[in-house]
This record gives structure tokens, C-alpha cells and sequence, in this order.
């Protein structure tokens, strides 16, 4: 039986910037990964489009908490030891030039995540890494932890880390342990609606909207972006991040109320409308987007508001504005079902937080047990942060185990 110093169950994100922390804190420490598929880092590898959304330019702990819908006030003391700035640092001291980009975003300079695992493998040299090893359980024995991999080996272990995601078999082993388990459901996800003429606008994109869900507080503005299904983008997603047990409780069948032009009020649009439609009273309507809309949308917008083709501004009434004012600022859609990409899901749920101390992510019931990452009943909304979490645990589990 191999024996160790600290095990992560789990070779991704978390998992291996534990270990290679808690060997280069203390080398003398014998470290290992499991990971029970053929490769590492997969989740790394295809974030960001496969760019790597490595973290955010938010560093204040308090501003950069309240990203996350689950973990706010947990993550806040873990932010004040180890948060955005700590993670850029610490990158750049191994050769890993970042960048930042508008919307507070951070990438590597080269625009591939294979820099980031690069990185990782470089610095794991003197970890084990275990490869196509799938845990069958693991028992705490006399103070250590006794993993069986399916093949029959068992590896055994002072300190353990399970930073396996979504893994149905260790799920079944955590809740073997007792552990309050909050109910995982999606989070992040797109929205589908079966409306052909607005599928048909496919690629066009929104850069301030406005989506609410409707009989909710749910309302979130930014970026939005038409797909061939529904809707995506930023805004999207964030209003996914927040609503992730409401949606669900609806079965992703729910109303939304969008306004594409969200740094403009109603009655903005309306005096925009009225002035453009005065000073060119026998151009067509079609003819005058207004507020920076293609073309291809403003002829929806419309269809929808019942312009016909030849309509001219001066043949446009009272009405017929208002109409126009709601399906720009007010426009009603039905959403029913969502859409969610295999590679980069993220789920809400997990190890209740009450059962974790935050100071350093152990168990409460178990203080040589951690866990980090998506096995948490943590998650955050989009622009870097489910990484950053998945970084400021592994950075405070190395500084527990490192010293023991």
C-alpha cells in the first residue's frame, strides 16, 4: 500500500493547485493526484472558449464575494489571504504573463488555457500524478484515509482532498460521511425559446440589455447576445447563476421581459422616436434604426410593432410609438428549457458550507478531509471567479497541510 502526506481526489483546477502548493511550501511532503480519466486539467483546457478565463481583475474581498450566488459571506475571510491579486502574482512568478480585458476578465497573453496546464505540469514534477484511476470509496482508518482505486490498489493517506466535481461515485462516498448535501442543479446556462423570427437573428448582440424573469426579483443587465436556440451572453448567464433553484423549481419554463437598450429609459426612446420621426417625416421608418440597432433587428422590431414596409415617419401614431417602446424596452418572450455546455458546466449545490471550516476549507467533522471546487455548494456567476474560487481553496488547504 502506497502511503502519503496529502491525496486530491480529483485533477483539476483545485485539486492541483492544492498540491502543488502544499509541495513547494513543504517538499518533504509526499504528494499525490488521482484523476480517473486519461488526461488533467480537462475543465482548464476548454474554459474561456479555450482561452482560459484564469480570474478577474476584482481584488477587493468584499467586491469580488458578491460574485457568487453560493459562498458570498463563506468566501469573504479566504479573499482577505488569497484572492485575485494573490493569483496573478503568483503566475507571473512562474513565467505566466496575464492580461486584463475590459470587462475585468484576465486571460493568459497567448489566448490558450495549454499555457495555464503547461504551468501546472511544470510544477508538479515531483507530485504523483495518478492517471486513469477511478475511486471506488475511501474510509477514514486510525486518523488516515484508505483510498480503493478500481483496479484494486490502495493508496493510503494523511490528509485528503476531494476535488472531484460532479462525480457520481464520490458523491455516493461523501454521503456515506454524513455530510449535509445541498441539492446540485444547474447554474450557467443559456435559455432556449421556440420563436423562429428571433432565432432567425442568430449572432446579434446587445451590449447593455436588460433581462427580468417575471414573477421575480431576478433582473440582471449586460451583455446579451441572440443564438440559434434563444438567448446567451453575460446577462444571460448571471441571471442563470442567480435564479439557478427558482429556474429550476419552474422546470426552465418561465417568462422574460427584455430591454435591449437598457442605458435607455422608456421615455428616452420615446423622445428619440418622435425627434427622428419629425425631422424625417417621408422617410421610411424601416430606413431610420435608432439607438445603434442593425438593421436586421430594427426591421424585426418592426414586424413585431406592425410597420409595414413603406411606413413613413409621419404616418406614425401614438399607438403604434408605444408599441414600439415596449417591444424595445418591454418585450415579452417565453423561455422553455436551457442549454448548457458539457465541457464548462457548473452546478449550484453541493457540501453544505456549515460543514466547512472556511479558515483553511477542511471538514468539521473531519479536519484531515477538504474539499474544493465544484463538490462545494459554491459557484459564481461569469468573468473568472468559479477559477478564482477553485484557487483561493487550494492556496489555504496547502498552507493547513503544508505545516502539519
Amino acid at each position: 500500500m502506497l502511503e502519503y502526506d496529502f491525496l486530491a481526489i480529483g485533477g483539476g483546477a483545485a485539486g492541483f493547485f492544492a498540491a502543488i502548493n502544499t509541495k513547494i511550501k513543504n517538499p518533504s511532503l509526499k504528494v499525490g493526484i488521482i484523476e480517473k480519466q486519461g488526461k488533467f486539467l480537462q475543465k482548464v483546457k476548454v474554459s474561456g472558449g479555450g482561452r482560459c478565463n484564469v480570474t478577474n481583475a476584482i481584488s477587493d474581498p468584499e467586491t469580488l464575494s458578491n460574485n457568487y450566488p453560493r459562498g458570498k459571506e463563506f468566501l469573504l475571510e479566504p479573499f482577505k489571504s488569497f484572492n485575485t491579486s494573490h493569483t496573478q502574482f503568483w503566475f507571473k512568478e512562474r513565467g505566466v504573463t496575464l492580461k486584463t480585458e475590459k470587462d475585468g476578465r484576465v486571460f493568459p497573453v497567448t489566448d490558450s488555457s495549454q499555457t495555464i496546464i503547461d504551468c501546472f505540469l511544470k510544477e508538479s514534477k515531483d507530485i504523483d500524478l495518478i492517471l486513469n484511476s477511478r475511486v471506488e470509496s475511501f474510509i477514514q482508518d486510525d486518523n488516515y484515509w484508505k483510498i480503493t482505486l478500481a483496479d484494486g490498489k490502495t493508496l493510503k493517506t494523511k490528509y485528503l482532498l476531494i476535488a472531484s466535481g460532479s462525480d457520481k461515485r464520490i458523491w455516493d462516498e461523501i454521503d456515506r460521511l454524513k455530510l449535509n448535501i445541498k441539492e446540485q442543479v444547474p447554474s450557467l446556462f443559456t435559455f432556449n425559446i421556440p420563436d423562429t423570427q428571433l432565432q432567425n437573428l442568430q449572432g446579434i448582440s446587445f451590449p447593455n440589455a436588460r433581462i427580468k424573469v417575471t414573477k421575480s426579483d431576478l433582473i440582471q443587465e449586460g451583455p446579451l447576445l441572440i443564438t440559434h436556440w434563444g438567448l446567451s451572453g453575460p446577462a444571460i448567464l448571471k441571471l442563470s447563476a442567480w435564479g439557478a433553484y427558482l429556474l429550476k423549481e419552474r422546470d426552465y419554463k418561465f417568462q422574460i421581459e427584455i430591454s435591449w437598450i437598457a442605458k435607455s429609459k422608456p421615455k428616452d426612446i420615446e423622445k428619440e422616436l418622435r425627434a427622428v420621426f419629425e425631422q424625417n417625416p417621408k422617410k421610411n421608418i424601416r430606413s431610420m434604426p435608432i439607438s445603434g440597432l442593425t438593421q436586421r433587428f430594427w426591421n424585426y422590431i418592426c414586424d413585431k410593432s406592425n410597420i409595414s414596409e413603406f411606413q413613413k415617419g409621419a404616418e406614425t401614431g401614438k399607438k403604434q410609438i408605444a408599441v414600439l417602446i415596449e417591444n424595445l424596452t418591454a418585450a415579452k418572450y417565453q423561455v422553455d428549457g436551457k442549454s448548457t455546455f458539457k465541457e464548462e458546466f457548473v452546478t449550484a449545490g453541493g457540501v453544505d458550507l456549515e460543514e466547512i471550516n472556511s479558515s483553511d476549507f477542511s471538514c468539521v467533522k473531519y479536519s484531515n478531509l477538504f474539499f474544493a471546487g465544484e463538490v462545494l455548494n459554491i459557484d459564481a456567476i461569469t468573468g473568472g471567479f468559479n477559477f478564482q474560487a477553485a484557487w483561493t481553496a487550494g492556496w489555504m488547504i496547502s498552507e493547513r497541510v503544508s505545516k502539519n
